[in-house]
């Protein structure tokens, strides 16, 4: 380019900044000034190209001095154009000075500076702002989760041996589990159980009671099965004994353990 060849004074640096402007507004709204000048170095090559970019770096910041900014286009119209919110159209007459003038090229610059700054901010909270659901999400599917996977809860009585009255279970067997989530209990009662109406309540180490609820006992398949909605939610983990009984009669225990 003779520009190119020919950029040594201000009138020349004028011209190149004029013509880089037009070029590469196409473009614009998604480069930095750095950019442009790199968009540059694609089309050209050689030393006329290297001091096109010298004469631009060095030259349009500080060689086209307007103390008293005649002509510019204020610093609104500067902060859209920096933003990319102005057309082509819209732009082209302020081509000529914005690449004659430094105080709006500097301004121009500072305001494409704060542009990039706040749509990193951006990027960073929409990534923030991601963990956090992604976290919440998490945390609520796993506190859910285990509550349907336990909401009804089996225990096998059918060969454990029977403690009855105010002792204790025989802690020599091994305690049931029972999910601190169960909402309902099936239970397999022990050989010899008979069908009706059953008590049933958790009793603590010091034998006071923690829980109580009632079920209704059924032969099913020729193993009689007691069937209970118990809220184990307000029961804290740890040691138990499950009592079972019929009316008027005494407490069937078996040790137990929440978790």
């Amino acid at each position: 380019m003779n520009v190119c060849r020919a950029a040594s004074d201000v009138t020349n640096h004028a011209c190149v900044s004029r013509n880089l402007f037009g070029y590469t507004w196409a473009v614009f709204q998604d480069c930095t000034c750095d950019e442009l000048i790199s968009l540059s170095s694609k089309i050209n090559s050689g030393e006329a190209d290297q001091r096109l970019l010298d004469i631009l770096r060095q030259g349009l910041a500080k060689e086209f001095p307007n103390p008293e900014r005649i002509g510019c286009p204020g610093s609104a119209l500067l902060n859209r154009i920096a933003r990319g919110r102005v057309s082509l159209t819209e732009l082209e007459p302020w081509i000529e000075h914005l690449g004659s003038c430094s105080p709006c090229f500097q301004e121009f610059t500072q305001f494409r500076k704060q542009a990039a700054m706040r749509r990193r901010r951006i990027q960073v909270w929409l990534a923030a702002a991601a963990v956090v659901v992604f976290a919440v999400t998490g945390w609520l599917w796993m506190r859910t989760r285990p509550s349907v996977q336990t909401a009804s809860v089996t225990l096998d009585l059918r060969e454990r041996s029977v403690s009855r009255g105010q002792n204790p279970a025989d802690t020599a067997q091994p305690p049931l589990e029972i999910p601190h989530g169960a909402k309902h209990l099936t239970i397999e009662m022990p050989i010899g159980s008979k069908e009706g109406s059953y008590d049933v309540a958790l009793f603590s180490d010091t034998g006071d009671e923690v829980l109580r609820a009632a079920g209704t006992a059924q032969l099913e398949n020729h193993v009689v099965i007691l069937r209970a909605d118990v809220d184990v939610a307000g029961v804290r983990p740890g040691p138990y004994s499950l009592g079972l009984r019929q009316p008027d009669l005494e407490w069937t225990r078996f040790p137990v353990h929440v978790f």
